[in-house]
């Protein structure tokens, strides 16, 4: 019984966690790409927010950062590239 409601709740998780990050396949702003900020001044948006960024790219109008949050724990950060603001992480 103990082992059921173990993998009942593992499963619970990751359908969770999947369905987090397939909701960020949307854009993060309907801006034309002339207003956006470049990648390297979004990173540094982003790094001033305390993160430590490994690698950054901008994918269906929403900037992609993989990086150490100041935990010490690897997130993806989610940023309007008009303005650099974190619209979600995981």
């Amino acid at each position: 019984m103990r082992k059921l409601v173990l993998l009942t709740a593992a499963a619970l998780l990751v359908a969770t966690t999947a369905a987090r990050a397939d909701s960020w396949g949307k854009p993060c702003t309907t801006a034309p790409e002339s207003q956006w900020l470049s990648l390297d001044a979004l990173q540094a948006k982003v790094e001033a927010q305390g993160y430590k960024v490994n690698k950054g790219k901008v994918k269906k109008a929403c900037g992609e950062f993989y990086a150490i949050d100041k935990a010490g724990a690897k997130v993806e950060v989610f940023v309007d590239p008009t303005n650099g603001s974190i619209v979600g992480k995981l």
